[in-house]
């Protein structure tokens, strides 16, 4: 499948979209609060270019931390670049079968998958921390913007967050500790992990 972006296109045509569950917790009544959450090193262990299946190992926490998160009532959507696709390094479908192969692991209740394929210099409005992805999330679902969060280990998550206007989590697995240095500003949360990030975003509640 060929993804690429163009300014004059639809939104849709625009940003790859990939929704590889769709649950009760998605069924949308009224706007819901959503964690963006990055994959690799926050989810799951970094793996450069991941392109395998056998090469995936979903941290620990991720699955109990996935079902917190929704049992408080936010959606939990995955927002990735994947300039591997780009690079010729894997396909499309090769990645398809890395994300079910997560939604396995936690039961399903991942609500969506938004992926970028493109290389960094190629100027799409997808790739983290463009808004391409959100904007399609957006799309899809009735999300509350002003209580929703993004977490994860790049300088990137943080800079997204702060483009979209809604709160940042940092983790410490992944890239965290060596790109924590590089920000600006720090994020709202720094936690060792999305465990502990979890936990941390459910106390402050919704009138941070």
């Amino acid at each position: 499948m060929e993804l690429e972006c163009a300014g004059t296109k639809k939104l849709e045509e625009l940003t790859p979209t990939v929704r590889l569950s769709t649950s009760p917790y998605s069924i949308q009544l009224m706007k819901k609060p959503a964690i963006f959450v990055d994959r690799d090193g926050t989810l799951i262990e970094e793996v450069n270019f991941l392109s395998s299946v056998d090469d995936l190992i979903v941290y620990p926490f991720t699955p109990p931390s996935i079902k917190k998160l929704k049992d408080a009532g936010f959606l939990v959507i995955v927002l990735t670049n994947q300039s591997g696709i780009g690079r010729g390094l894997y396909t499309a479908d090769d990645m398809h079968s890395v994300h079910e192969a997560i939604q396995n692991e936690v039961g399903g209740l991942i609500d969506a998958f938004y992926f970028c394929p493109h290389l960094p210099n190629e100027g799409c409005r997808c790739r983290k921390p463009n808004l391409g992805m959100i904007e399609a999330a957006q799309a899809d679902f009735e999300i509350d913007l002003e209580g929703s969060w993004m977490i994860g280990d790049k300088n990137l998550d943080v800079w997204i967050a702060e483009n979209a206007g809604i709160k940042s989590a940092m983790v410490m697995t992944g890239y965290g500790s060596a790109h924590r240095s590089t920000l600006e500003r720090e994020a709202v949360v720094v936690a060792k992990d999305l465990g502990e990030a979890s936990t941390a975003i459910l106390s402050l509640g919704p009138n941070l």
